[in-house]
């Protein structure tokens, strides 16, 4: 019998999204014939029953549009205000799922989007998902589509910064994105040639920091371009944050802050390298800027080798896997193993090692 296929994105909108959208509809029905149902506004659009035709006029043109056609929500099944109250809304989506003779369910997101569709197949749905995040912290693949375009533009805009950080003798603190990960600022920071790079998985000392801008000062480089992770914290913050989790007896150290809190921590940041070095400081907060655009070449050929791979897993009748890019190929790994891990930067990584060998401070 034809399979019916449900498709949502989930979470934050991401560059590739479409690229990996129409991957997996063209080759479900392309080249297994199957029936796919766009579903509008992520999980929230599955539990109001809002659906679209993907067809091939739908899918057509779309491989170079950032964003997302279905458009997204951060909302959670179990989870999801509804009139004013947060409801579970789980059985509401089971229900619409069966209405709409899906047999399978296709999630593009990150971390969350993967724990919300674990959950949706344990209450009994077929599901498969793929990994889509600008943060690159999904565990167990080497990368998510989203990573190369955002690494791009945030390198782009550090390549802008350092002429008038040279032209005004400044240091400029830019703030990249990642959440607790620091690959995007590592990433941007080493291909855009930052002074310092500061992460959120090596708690900094500003007091190295500000030596480390001396030092340059003093080799008569009164300039310097600051990486700065949205998640980096100091030494004492670290502190206080694993004394507070031994308090509570918790051994996992995960402090959810809002936005508004990482612009906080960066602008104080700035007043206080500019205080021990006696260099103006300037702040940049590239934010949302790092989602938009056209995604790259490699972002839209990973959503599409992925999306493919995605098919053929449902083809086989495979369901409870995220597909996972491993090196030129794609590997199905299992939900269980994938939600609710975070993939973080170890401190050892070739790429921190990279950025020390050639003089970068990391504030440790």
């Amino acid at each position: 019998m034809t399979q019916s296929i449900g498709i949502l994105t989930s979470g934050g909108d991401s560059p590739g999204l479409n690229a990996a959208i129409r991957g997996v509809g063209k080759a479900c029905v392309s080249h297994y014939g199957m029936h796919i149902v766009g579903i509008r506004d992520g999980f929230r659009g599955l539990m109001e029953n809002r659906t679209m035709p993907l067809e091939g006029e739908q899918l057509s043109g779309i491989l170079t549009l950032g964003g997302t056609i279905l458009g997204t929500s951060r909302d959670k099944p179990h989870k999801m205000p509804v009139n004013g109250k947060v409801q579970d809304m789980t059985e509401t989506i089971v229900a619409n799922y069966h209405a709409n003779g899906l047999d399978c369910l296709v999630c593009l997101g990150g971390g969350g989007t993967q724990k919300n569709a674990l959950r949706l197949q344990q209450a009994g749905l077929n599901v498969v998902t793929l990994p889509k995040t600008i943060d690159n912290d999904v565990a167990l693949t080497d990368t998510t589509f989203g990573f190369d375009t955002a690494l791009g533009i945030a390198t782009d805009a550090i390549d802008r910064l350092h002429s008038t950080a040279h032209s005004h003798h400044r240091i400029i603190v830019v703030e990249i994105m990642g959440h607790r990960a620091g690959w995007l600022a590592l990433g941007a920071g080493i291909a855009g040639g930052a002074d310092v790079i500061l992460v959120p998985e090596i708690p900094y000392d500003v007091e190295v920091v500000a030596d480390a801008i001396k030092a340059r000062k003093r080799k008569g480089k009164p300039f310097s371009i600051v990486a700065v992770a949205e998640g980096a914290i100091s030494r004492q913050e670290f502190a206080a944050q694993m004394a507070a989790a031994a308090k509570k007896k918790d051994k996992k150290v995960a402090v959810v802050e809002p936005e508004l809190v990482y612009a906080e921590r960066t602008l104080r940041l700035a007043q206080q390298l500019e205080h021990l070095t006696g260099l103006e400081a300037r702040v940049t907060i590239l934010g949302h800027l790092q989602r938009g655009g056209t995604p790259s070449a490699a972002d839209r050929l990973l959503a599409t080798r992925l999306g493919t791979a995605a098919a053929d897993l449902i083809e086989q009748r495979q369901y409870g896997f995220m597909v996972a890019a491993r090196g030129e190929s794609s590997v199905p790994v299992r939900l269980e193993d994938v939600a609710g891990q975070v993939k973080t930067v170890p401190p050892d990584h070739p790429w921190v090692a990279s950025a020390r060998g050639v003089g970068t401070s990391f504030g440790d």
